[in-house]
């Protein structure tokens, strides 16, 4: 019996500090009109300095088991999505399956860039299918604030922080995943990317002096690519799931830029009230964008049971991807028993005295050898 990949809960988290387009007006030379008009958005959400990556990935995933209502060791696997690693090593996916206490799970990073949810909503949905993992957590995060150089005013205004999560279950009934097209043309790297930390690039006093420890951009040719990338991969996805474009009850893009987002709708024929936007609330948040989107059109009541979900990013690679989302479970969060709420409510002191726990264990068993 075939299997397919079902989305069965879902969860995302932004941080506290919001940065304006007011707030922008005092640091660089630009206007709230002027990021407006030309990017739609009007706010962002910024890490504080006690926060990265994975602990806005963690909060996310906590959110979607506690709707899920599983034990963190039935997860097989977590994939967390992300250009803003913690660290170069170990990936952040180890740190956060360790925090959830998801002991059973393997962990992986993928980095492709904003279409990084996407890739690995794709690889958990052929993971699942092939009869090899029951459960599995997708994570799309990043921390852009910390590799934005905010003295470019071309950059930026454009991005912020946050994190978004799924978890996809085995079901024999045909809906979840139901078609995901990746691509990639690394011909286009340098039109996006970060050019020092690596191994072609380490850091030394010449690269942090010519501050290429932060992102750089060539924002038109990128907006070109974009689009096409965008309709192309969608497309492919639509057909390869058996649907028209008609079928498609909601478009979730990458929440880029509005104009890019406008732009791409229009040449799929997608009406604007089929098209799901956010950008305005939270900026570019990268892998992060997919997934927040999602979560937020199912809090707005935009997600039906039985709805044809379609969803597209392109970044840094330059990479694109989509993915047609058979929507098979009620939206409406279910209520948990009040002692429930009482254990999700205190994990983090529980994970973090779990944590503390294996490595002293694990200090002990190394001077008895």
């Amino acid at each position: 019996m075939k299997s397919y990949a079902q989305i069965v809960s879902w969860g995302r988290y932004v941080p506290s500090k919001v940065l304006t387009n007011a707030d922008l007006e005092k640091m660089v030379d630009t206007s709230d009109d002027w990021i407006l008009s030309r990017t739609g958005i009007v706010e962002r959400h910024i890490a504080d300095d006690k926060e990265s990556t994975s602990t806005l990935s963690i909060k996310a995933a906590r959110a979607a088991i506690e709707m899920a209502d599983i034990h963190p060791s039935k997860i097989e696997l977590v994939i967390v999505a992300t250009v803003t690693p913690d660290y170069l090593f170990p990936a952040t996916s180890c740190l956060v399956q360790d925090a959830l206490g998801a002991t059973q799970a393997g962990a992986l990073d993928l980095n492709a860039g904003c279409s990084g949810f996407v890739y690995g909503l794709g690889m958990a949905g052929g993971l699942i299918a092939a009869g090899q993992y029951n459960n599995i957590l997708v994570i799309g995060a990043d921390t852009l604030s910390r590799i934005v150089d905010w003295t470019d005013r071309n950059t930026c205004v454009l991005f912020g922080d946050g994190a978004g999560a799924v978890l996809l279950q085995a079901t024999d009934l045909p809906t979840g995943v139901l078609s995901s097209v990746l691509g990639s043309d690394g011909s286009g790297g340098s039109l996006l990317q970060v050019p020092a930390g690596g191994s072609r690039h380490p850091a030394s006093q010449e690269t942090v002096q010519n501050r290429l420890h932060y992102m750089k951009m060539a924002g038109n040719e990128v907006f070109k690519f974009a689009v096409n990338a965008m309709c192309k991969s969608a497309l492919q996805a639509i057909k390869d799931a058996g649907l028209s474009p008609d079928d498609i009850d909601l478009l979730i893009p990458h929440q880029a830029n509005a104009r890019i987002i406008q732009s791409a709708a229009k040449m799929l024929k997608i009406p604007g009230e089929k098209v799901y936007v956010n950008v305005d609330r939270y900026g570019n948040t990268s892998a992060a964008s997919i997934p927040i989107a999602l979560c937020d059109a199912i809090s707005e009541q935009r997600v039906k049971t039985g709805d044809h979900l379609l969803l597209v990013g392109f970044g840094a690679g330059l990479t694109w991807a989509a993915a047609v989302v058979r929507w098979g479970v009620s939206p409406l969060v279910p209520t948990l028993p009040w002692w429930k709420t009482v254990q999700y409510r205190y994990w983090d002191e529980v994970s973090s005295a779990r944590s503390r726990l294996r490595r002293v264990l694990r200090r002990i068993s190394l001077l008895g050898r």
